[in-house]
């Protein structure tokens, strides 16, 4: 038997090819293609956003420092490209004020805001965006990466290009290339999540009942772990967390926890696990709702109004960079003359029927360039919740609000080393370190 596929093959020529179009990859491709590089993004879907889409994170996590004073006013620790993309959702109407997240606070956006502001940013900045598109293949020369084969409806599709940045979330350009990654702890990962809303509530009456905060009060989660006991429910996590959005009488809710009928952690990277994973997670989805209609003040007339086109990935594969974030840099906000990225979000742990939770209080720790440089391989950067990073440290490092930073600082990055012909590995994050304070990032 032969594997073919006879269409004719395409090929497109470009400075710069980003592969995934989250946060951080309209990010990336936005600064570079405003510094004057011919951009080409891969996307899967139809539609930018990645996680915070398509996944339906709901929430710009990451912004706010955390304190143990609620009184207070929100402070704000993240600038640069994030308040561009923040001020544009919120000309649309398609981002609500902050809310209560614990001991910081999140802002909840509308998914079909955000995918025209990402159309609008990269049609703006004439990047060629093409959706409904899979990179299959590295372009390699020996070390040097030169673009991705690309799967299309039309047909194959090479892109060459002088620089590659894998923003796909999982590093599966990395994988391709054979260069060096790992997975989770030891291969164990965060779950997966199946986010999903839930219209018809009284929000006014709902907030009454259990507070401002979105984390849902100890009562809310021993009548989970009570109903579950009791049978009548199938409900694995406790810990819930529950938002009103931009909409009226609707609630995002993020309190699934996807496991698989054997009672692993599932892992996406895995075909078998992914597809049970959507499969479980609608399921689940389906029973939380039930419980919400069947308990909660504010919910006796809901119901479930939209699904996540597919689960909420927190975890996969991640690149070995030339430097890793660890988790002590996290818990004790750790500063970098090479930090390029500034984060106040707490080490927030998915595994079990309780996430773990580890707050950083009124402070905030960098992220190294050199977390985004893998330490093989040319003409390659990586950008998003694939960066080099020690299990915990991920678990707060991958938050929305830092892939813009990842982003902005990767675009500037991609410009030097396809416009002057600096290898990655040879970039100093000191300078674009000093590039983004110029634009706003506010490092020092």
């Amino acid at each position: 038997m032969t594997a073919q596929d006879l269409r004719a093959k395409q090929r497109l020529d470009c400075d710069l090819v980003v592969v995934g179009g989250g946060a951080a990859g309209v990010t990336t491709a936005t600064i570079a293609a405003r510094a004057g590089l011919r951009v080409v993004v891969i996307e899967r879907h139809g539609f930018a956003g990645g996680g915070a889409v398509a996944g339906h994170s709901g929430t710009i996590c990451g912004l706010y420092e955390a304190t143990d004073n609620q009184s207070n006013a929100p402070v704000l620790a993240v600038h640069g490209f994030a308040s561009e993309f923040i001020s544009r959702m919120e000309e649309r109407g398609g981002l609500a004020e902050p809310v209560q997240y614990g001991k910081t606070f999140t802002r909840v956006h509308d998914p079909i805001v955000w995918r025209e502001v990402s159309d609008d940013l990269l049609t703006e900045a004439g990047v060629t965006t093409i959706y409904h598109a899979v990179a299959t293949r590295v372009l390699a020369e020996g070390e040097k990466i030169e673009g991705v084969e690309v799967w299309t409806k039309q047909g194959p599709l090479e892109v060459r290009a002088k620089v590659t940045v894998d923003a796909s979330g999982d590093a599966d350009i990395v994988a391709m290339a054979g260069l060096p990654n790992f997975v989770g702890d030891n291969g164990r990962v965060q779950n997966p999540t199946m986010i999903f809303r839930l219209l018809g509530v009284d929000v006014g009456a709902f907030k009454a009942r259990y507070g401002a905060d979105t984390i849902m009060p100890p009562d809310v989660s021993q009548l989970i772990i009570d109903s579950n006991a009791s049978g009548k429910y199938t409900l694995p996590r406790a810990k819930i967390w529950l938002f009103p959005t931009t909409r009226p009488n609707e609630l995002l809710c993020n309190c699934t926890r996807i496991i698989g009928e054997d009672g692993r952690e599932l892992n996406p990277l895995f075909w078998k696990d992914f597809s049970e994973a959507e499969i479980q997670g609608r399921r689940q989805a389906r029973e939380y709702a039930r419980f919400f209609k069947d308990n909660l003040v504010g919910c006796e007339q809901s119901f479930v109004n939209d699904m996540a086109v597919q689960v909420g990935v927190r975890q996969t594969r991640q690149v070995e960079g030339t430097t890793k974030l660890t988790n002590t840099d996290v818990v004790l906000g750790t500063k970098f003359k090479h930090g390029i990225a500034r984060s106040p979000w707490p080490i927030e742990l998915h595994s079990g029927i309780k996430p773990k939770v580890e707050w950083l209080l009124n402070d905030v720790y960098e992220i190294p360039f050199g977390c985004f440089v893998p330490q093989a391989g040319e003409n390659l950067m990586v950008a998003g919740r694939c960066l080099s990073a020690e299990h915990e440290a991920v678990a707060s490092a991958r938050v929305t609000a830092q892939c813009f930073g990842y982003g902005h600082a990767v675009g500037h990055a991609a410009v030097i080393a396809a416009r002057d012909g600096v290898a990655p590995r040879d970039i100093q994050g000191a300078d674009i370190r000093m590039i983004l304070n110029r634009e706003n990032a506010r490092l020092d």
